[in-house]
């Protein structure tokens, strides 16, 4: 993953805000009101300590922002469970000392130091219009940034048993004192904060190898705040506060990094009240030069995954918050806190980005879906990102890893839509514009076939139409009446690919170890029936349709290598990064053998006896391919195995099977050209493709439709107790049975539109399935243990398809 990505919405707007309405750098705190719970209540301001007056003087530099009405601090205010009531303290009694205090009527613009608008905040998640996915490792490990001298820390000795000491002791006396002070002390500035959790105080800990953070420190002291007074929890927000509003003279150093990693773990800020706090401490990192997001990247890829999850939660949940408040009046209005969502956004790129660097991954890539985005707009949120690209407006579309597949599903409904409308559209008016007469059928794809014929009928229509390829597809069996209001298509579907995936077909090879198909690298002279194989994926994912396809990940990878097609057609396309994994999930034997022959420990060039050559068989014949020039000759050996390994497992996923893989690729985005594409991973190409693995049988129960039963009639109520009981493969033959495929939609088992209906044969019968409608034809048995009985045999005794 790159960390690159367009600049936020924000930078369209005025980063002036309301006064009060924020917390920005800048503002300055009176810490004598701040300590003060009963300095609102008395209404005369804060009293002034003297020990407080240097510090007074230094903030006296700051600019003021008037907020004694503010939304912050009502926010502030309103926390879970009033948590933080007295917190407001902190906001209302900021000093209004610089110049603009005369002219009240006028907002003072207020700025973060040395850091740019959010219009030139540098890039941090990837451009998906980019062809080429750049990585973040491509970025040196130590890069050549100036690195700033750190300032001396001072010396504490607290240790973890310490502070747990403290915490037992407070909690068993009552007095919070000892306790108190430390978070005083520790979250007073990010000098402070980096003199208790670094490791080394002496050591400048300056690799992305290790940040220097106790983490277990950082860990306990968090875990025990919440369970503290409120006074010992304002301190933190309050040094939190004075960390912010430090003036910046340079560039950041790695003290600085790692304080702004330990603020960001700060479970305060999964209380709403925080929220403005939290607000500009997001703004403050996604500020960083990308040489410094390098760093957090790295750093952030060693928290624990407990810790991990936290932190990408938070962060959704912020900007859920910020959609769609439960009490709008917690936070700031909209418009002048535009820069809230890009923040988040970006900084949840950057743990986005730590998550890929690791395999396996922290967390799941769908654990950074943000599911109320569901109910945006997307489709403004998709023409903002297609008009605007990088620069000007925000679009969560510069995001994609936050949109969930069933909101990117429904982006590519509609982009397919509008398509199929628009060739629609241009072939009446191309019509018209002949003076011909119009007629209903130019509007859709209509593919007839033959069944006797069906690959090559199928194959000369989607040649012939290939200008057609985008409107809606429509099917007819040439001598069967009737009209194809969707089974017809998807039995089109069902028996093209039975017959084309078929072993004596011998395009695809299926290897029974992954459970998987794999492309055929037989040479040809047309490879035009891999370009049908892609078209047809293409037209399912464009009509919305679940194939029942078993391509490996590896696959899916390809498909999108690159998301776009390319303008040069001499651009090689369908060629990724491959690596032992890939061919593990097809061709697990040879890649157990691969693997065996890395960690050997004897010697390889004189027990192995291989070179950088492969053997194939082709029709009998037993053809060899160099690896690498003069490959024959070439020795394996201790010192190139790796190199050998690398270029075997490139040659049987790429090379060798180029020409077909091509032809497969230019065939689906022949139909799936979009822009939509960009916003995929792989895993979720294969989702949109065959489905989800994952079964819900209650929420089938729910869904599915009765014809001749009711849901309380007694033999639906055997089936479902069979059903539920039923183990997952029993389950998966069913919905295979029943439906043509073992996999959900998109949408889940709704999006299915199952039904059940009664047949009135004898109940000596076996159910019968329509997959074409996914309906099954049920029996009145009359008994659970017969339904069982049956059920059971004719759902794994289902192969072949069959027509009545």
């Amino acid at each position: 993953m790159s960390l690159q990505s367009p600049p936020a919405a924000a930078a369209a707007t005025d980063l002036s805000p309301d006064p009060g309405a924020e917390l920005p750098p800048g503002a300055q705190l009176n810490q004598g009101t701040a300590e003060s719970p009963s300095a609102e209540e008395g209404g005369g301001g804060a009293e002034e300590q003297e020990e407080e007056g240097e510090k007074e003087k230094e903030r006296e530099k700051l600019l003021p922002i008037p907020s004694a009405s503010s939304a912050a601090a009502r926010g502030l205010e309103r926390g879970a469970k009033n948590q933080f009531s007295t917190f407001s303290n902190f906001i209302t009694t900021i000093n209004q000392k610089k110049e603009g205090i005369g002219n009240r009527n006028s907002p003072t613009q207020l700025v973060i130091p040395n850091i740019k608008n959010v219009r030139d905040l540098p890039p941090i998640c990837l451009d998906v219009r980019q062809k080429q996915r750049i990585s973040i490792d491509t970025l040196p490990q130590e890069l050549k940034a100036p690195i700033p001298p750190e300032p001396s820390l001072p010396i504490r000795t607290k240790t973890v048993k310490d502070f747990q000491d403290d915490v037992e002791k407070a909690k068993s006396s009552g007095d919070w004192k000892a306790v108190h002070d430390f978070y005083t002390t520790t979250f007073d500035s990010f000098l402070e904060i980096n003199a208790a959790f670094k490791k080394d105080a002496n050591s400048p800990f300056n690799t992305i190898e290790d940040s220097g953070i106790d983490a277990k420190f950082v860990n306990v002291v968090y875990d025990a705040l919440l369970n503290t007074p409120q006074d010992v929890q304002k301190s933190v927000l309050k040094g939190v506060i004075n960390g912010l509003l430090q003036e910046w003279t340079g560039p950041r150093t790695k003290d600085d990094l790692r304080a702004y990693c330990i603020l960001l773990q700060n479970p305060q800020f999964s209380n709403t009240s925080t929220y403005v706090i939290y607000a500009h401490l997001l703004r403050q990192i996604a500020a960083l030069t990308e040489a410094d997001h390098h760093f957090l990247v790295h750093w952030s890829k060693k928290i624990s995954q407990k810790r991990f999850k936290q932190l990408v939660d938070r962060l959704l949940q912020f900007i859920s918050l910020r959609l769609f408040p439960a009490k709008p009046e917690e936070f700031p209005p909209m418009v002048k806190c535009t820069w809230w969502i890009p923040s988040a956004a970006k900084v949840l790129a950057l743990f986005n980005a730590a998550n890929c660097l690791i395999s396996p991954p922290i967390i799941s890539y769908t654990d950074f879906y943000n599911s109320t985005l569901d109910h945006i707009d997307l489709m403004e949120e998709y023409h903002n990102w297609q008009c605007y690209g990088n620069s000007h407006r925000f679009s969560f579309c510069q995001y994609p890893f936050i949109i969930s597949i069933a909101a990117k599903k429904v982006i590519i409904q509609r982009d397919s839509e509008q398509q199929m409308i628009s060739i629609a559209r241009q072939s009446l008016v191309d019509k018209v514009s002949r003076r011909q007469k119009p007629d209903m059928n130019m509007l859709f794809l209509n593919v007839k076939v033959r069944r006797t014929h069906l690959v090559s009928d199928s194959l000369d229509e989607l040649a012939r139409k290939r200008a057609d390829l985008k409107k809606k597809l429509k099917v007819t069996f040439v001598g069967e009446a009737g009209l194809d209001m969707g089974g017809l298509t998807k039995e089109w579907f069902l028996l093209l690919i039975r017959q084309i995936f078929h072993p004596d077909y011998g395009m695809f090879t299926y290897h029974k170890d992954s459970h998987c198909h794999w492309f055929s690298s037989f040479k040809c002279d047309n490879y035009s029936e891999f370009r049908l194989v892609g078209a047809l994926m293409g037209l399912a994912v464009y009509n919305s349709i679940t194939l029942d396809i078993r391509f490996p990940p590896c696959c899916y990878k390809k498909l999108l290598s690159p998301p776009i097609v390319p303008c040069d057609h001499s651009t090689l396309v369908g060629i990724c990064a491959v690596t032992l994994d890939d061919l593990f999930q097809i061709m697990p034997e040879l890649a157990h053998g691969l693997s065996e022959l890395l960690s050997y420990e004897g010697n390889v060039e004189e027990d192995f006896y291989s070179t950088f050559q492969v053997f194939q068989e082709e029709f009998g014949v037993i053809k060899s391919y160099n690896l690498k020039p003069n490959g024959d000759k070439i020795p394996v050996t201790n010192q190139n195995r790796k190199e050998y390994v690398q270029l075997y497992v490139d040659f049987l996923l790429n090379k060798s099977i180029y020409k077909q893989f091509a032809a497969f690729y230019y065939g689906f985005h022949s139909v799936c050209a979009s822009y939509a594409l960009l916003l995929l991973r792989p895993e979720e190409v294969e989702i949109l493709v065959c489905g989800s693995p994952e079964l819900d049988m209650s929420a089938l129960q729910r869904s599915t439709q009765y014809e001749g039963y009711q849901k309380t009639d007694l033999t639906i109520r055997y089936f479902w107790d069979v059903v539920l009981g039923f183990s997952l493969d029993l389950q998966k033959k069913l919905l295979h049975f029943a439906t043509g495929s073992d996999r959900v939609p998109v949408g889940g088992m709704a999006d299915l539109n199952f039904k059940i209906s009664k047949s009135e044969t004898s109940t000596d019968w076996l159910p019968v399935a329509h997959t074409c409608f996914n309906q099954l034809c049920l029996p009145p048995y009359k008994n659970k243990k017969e339904l069982k009985q049956k059920l059971i045999i004719g759902i794994s005794n289902a192969e072949g398809f069959g027509l009545e």
